[in-house]
């Protein structure tokens, strides 16, 4: 007998218990082939720390509207972290041209629903079912999705980030495909960052190792931050760095101060904090939460503009960190080709995206299919790119 499920929709995972989320978001005992075991992205404790910290909400554009799927017990068993948007911000995956053309189409683009980790352009599960669900869960789930776009008087549901087995269920329910580009360091079993430097090309190497010696020179240090270790003044000076670099980039920051207390109540052992400091003053700083298998470095400031600390605080300094730890891998964010000269691979990201309106689903759909070619073209150029030595160079 086919199981039968309710929806519904949840405006503040206040509402929500945690252990029944993050049995769907992060259950015990996944494989490592999901790409990551826990992601501290769609975890009850970082979700509901934007809810109550007003990042998300309020006034920010950002409506939360999580769809919850339920059993004939009552039981969750799928759920997806999902925003009712009236703009296009704080979201990575670029759509503000599509809006712009439909709506000088007569069409109105806003609001749209969004699925995704508010913030944070790293890839993890976005449909997220529970192991023991009963079957039919994900259908369900994307079934609700498409519920709250109608209901919602939305334009169209964008599941950002999603990852490669999601995005295949997502085209079977008529979703279009969109590929990104990203760079990622991976730990190819490094004893220690020497280890790394000498599988590099010499020439890349001493330009490392340059850098390096450059941005930590005359009194700079490093001090690498997790857990209770993480104090209230390290937090203040790390939001100093961040709404200076979010009002350069993004003319208004998206994170309140009180986000960050509400993370390092919740979730301080998932936060690496690698900050510099002149003397007894910290000057820069960047912020990493921890997966069990990945690094994932998030934002960073700085207040002076000293040469190569950027390179050395978000980049560098992850690396070691990882090599020490045994992460598989670091994530430093969206977009930057500079990442491959200090060896972080391309990787293709995956999106979905889903339109009320069949004539605006073509348009984009062909567009699509043309950008996808040519984002399969990037990445192998940018493999060759790569510092690494060839198996004949000496």
């Amino acid at each position: 007998m086919a199981q039968e499920f309710s929806v519904r929709y949840a405006e503040s995972l206040d509402s929500v218990a945690a252990e029944a989320w993050d049995a769907c978001a992060n259950p015990p005992g996944l494989p490592e082939s999901v790409g990551e075991r826990y992601n501290p992205f769609v975890s009850h404790a970082f979700l509901r720390a934007l809810e109550r910290s007003n990042s998300v909400g309020a006034r920010s554009g950002w409506t939360p509207a999580h769809a919850l799927v339920e059993d004939s017990r009552g039981r969750l068993v799928a759920c997806a972290p999902a925003y009712i948007k009236t703009h296009s911000l704080g979201e990575y995956v670029f759509d503000q041209s599509w809006a712009q053309a439909y709506e000088l189409a007569g069409g109105r683009y806003y609001p749209k629903i969004q699925v995704a980790a508010p913030f944070t352009p790293v890839t993890g599960r976005r449909l997220l079912v529970a192991p023991d669900a009963p079957e039919g869960a994900r259908e369900a789930l994307i079934a609700g999705l498409q519920g709250l776009c109608k209901a919602s008087g939305a334009s169209s549901i964008h599941v950002t980030f999603c990852t490669e087995e999601e995005r295949v269920a997502l085209s079977g329910a008529g979703f279009i495909h969109r590929a990104g580009e990203q760079f990622h360091f991976v730990n190819d079993g490094y004893v220690d960052f020497e280890d790394f430097l000498a599988r590099l090309t010499a020439r890349k190497r001493k330009a490392i190792k340059r850098e390096r010696r450059e941005a930590l020179g005359g009194d700079v240090t490093i001090d690498l931050l997790t857990g209770s270790d993480i104090r209230s003044a390290h937090w203040d000076s790390f939001f100093d760095f961040y709404v200076d670099t979010g009002a350069r980039k993004w003319g208004r920051p998206y994170l309140t101060r009180a986000f960050f207390d509400e993370i390092a109540a919740r979730m301080a052992d998932r936060i690496l904090l690698v900050m510099a400091r002149r003397g007894s003053k910290h000057i820069a700083g960047a912020i990493n939460f921890l997966g069990d298998d990945a690094i994932y470095g998030r934002n960073w400031g700085a207040l002076e503009p000293l040469p190569f600390l950027h390179f050395e605080v978000c980049y560098y300094q992850a690396i070691e960190f990882a090599i020490r730890h045994g992460y598989g891998r670091v994530e430093a964010g969206a977009q930057g080709e500079h990442k491959i000269a200090r060896g972080y691979r391309p990787v293709i990201t995956h999106s979905a995206h889903h339109f009320a309106d069949p004539r605006l689903g073509e348009a984009v759909s062909a567009y699509l299919a043309r950008e996808r070619a040519a984002v399969a073209e990037w990445a192998v150029e940018h493999a060759a790119e790569l510092p690494y030595k060839n198996e004949n160079d000496g």
